[in-house]
């Protein structure tokens, strides 16, 4: 037996190392921090991308994909309203309460919109929008709660993790998330045996779960690992008005800098995707077989993502730093879109799309939530609350814009399209760089952005 013991603490020793030369080496407790936190996340972008995918079919099943950069821009104005009440919430009502608020709203609103489209009626067809109201209310409902609920988890890291144990779990967190989305995404493409109400409300009740995982993460870690740097957290509670973020947001230009960083990708993504979807939609004529498709796009997106964030993340943002990181993106995505310029087909738009996509959320996004700690609580809660929601739409709309101008001309929303990638691409490259030399100042001056 005691051949049997060494023989486990021997595995257990071997992955041990193997986590160590991933992620770095964890305690104890940062290990049941991270990964209590990774399962949080798993079921929001699992359940995100679930959505994300289910909405395309279902809004062109009742709308039109031809409508779909309307939608895009219908949701960036909604989510004015959300991110003002959502800023009241953080002065008004603990962290952890704001999962419970936010998931709970979402998960009912999910099954509110699964029962209407499973039970149509006539006053569901207006005469100001296209088709079913319920598909744009679906939209708008799934690509907010993207931005809110992801949005969220992202502020509460930033303002329980130090920079050195960041960037340690960050890359574990977006490791094990990516699990959520590949097995949501391959469940997408089984979508005709499993059924599309099973997955849509298999997706409702994992928003439902995410506050007691979160319940539970700050029952069992010990206080003095759910910590971010000193200098953030010495600062005098008061409440700021409801426009406090955006104004940090008009007057520093480092956050301006994270906004640029965080939103500009999405608006070559966007047009990316709609060329994508307009020449898949050519093939796969019916709701399921469309479905199917855009699931086996999230299915190779996110293996990918995986893949990168469990070999490369990790590595490259501790070799190489922050600085390379942000700029190696978007040097990286125009040269990818660079080359659909030369064969616009669905195969080479689809791996195009699939590759900018993944490093979005395996490198580019991990190293932008770093760029939060050295900030305030009124940055990590109310700015982000901003740039994620308000910025993210404001770029997708501006996708969306010029998705709208061609729609009805491929040929030419292929070429203008990835033309106006590439020049957003330059100027994002430009800024990745100055903000993160910014950054490592601020880390090394241990100084905050408030």
């Amino acid at each position: 037996m005691p051949s049997m013991a060494s023989f486990f603490l021997q595995r257990r020793f071997m992955i041990s190392k193997f986590f160590d030369i991933l992620w770095g080496h964890l305690s104890r407790d940062e290990l049941r921090k991270f990964t209590l936190c990774s399962i949080t996340f798993m079921l929001l972008v699992g359940s995100y991308w679930l959505l994300r995918v289910l909405k395309d079919a279902l809004f062109d099943d009742l709308v039109g994909i031809v409508h779909q950069p309307k939608a895009k821009i219908l949701s960036m104005i909604v989510i004015v309203p959300l991110v003002l009440i959502y800023t009241r919430l953080v002065d008004t009502v603990e962290r952890h309460k704001l999962f419970f608020w936010i998931c709970t709203s979402y998960s009912v609103l999910f099954s509110l919109i699964l029962y209407c489209y499973t039970h149509p009626l006539q006053i569901f067809y207006t005469s100001f929008l296209p088709g079913n109201i319920i598909g744009w209310i679906t939209y708008v409902s799934v690509e907010s709660f993207g931005s809110l609920a992801i949005g969220l988890f992202w502020a509460f890291m930033a303002s329980t993790t130090n920079t050195a144990s960041a960037k340690r779990g960050y890359p574990m967190i977006y490791t094990i998330g990516q699990l959520g989305t590949i097995a949501t995404t391959t469940m997408v493409t089984k979508v005709q045996f499993i059924g599309f109400t099973t997955l849509w409300a298999g997706a409702s009740c994992a928003v439902f779960i995410v506050p007691f995982v979160i319940m539970l993460l700050l029952t069992t870690v010990p206080q003095e690992t759910m910590q971010s740097n000193v200098k953030t957290n010495i600062q005098k509670k008061e409440k700021t008005g409801l426009f406090e973020g955006l104004r940090l947001l008009s007057t520093k230009p480092y956050l301006l800098g994270i906004l640029v960083i965080s939103t500009f990708y999405e608006v070559v993504v966007t047009i990316m995707e709609f060329q994508m979807k307009m020449l898949a939609r050519q093939i796969y004529t019916t709701r399921e077989t469309f479905a199917a498709f855009l699931g086996t796009y999230g299915q190779a997106t996110n293996i990918l993502a995986f893949a990168f964030a469990l070999f490369g993340t990790g590595i490259i943002v501790r070799t190489f730093g922050v600085r390379f990181c942000l700029v190696m993106f978007p040097l990286v995505s125009g040269t990818i879109v660079s080359a659909t310029l030369f064969n616009p087909s669905l195969s080479i738009i689809f791996a195009a799309a699939m590759i900018t996509k993944a490093l979005s959320y395996t490198l580019n996004n991990p190293v932008k939530e770093l760029m939060y700690i050295p900030t305030s609580k009124d940055v990590k809660f109310k700015t982000k609350s901003w740039i994620e929601a308000f910025g993210a739409r404001g770029s997708k709309g501006t996708g969306a814009t010029v998705c709208a101008i061609f729609a009805n001309d491929l040929p030419y929303l292929i070429t203008f399209g990835t033309i106006a990638s590439l020049s957003v691409i330059s100027v994002w490259a430009t800024v990745a760089f100055l903000v993160g030399t910014q950054y490592n100042r601020l880390i090394k001056e241990e100084k905050i952005i408030e």
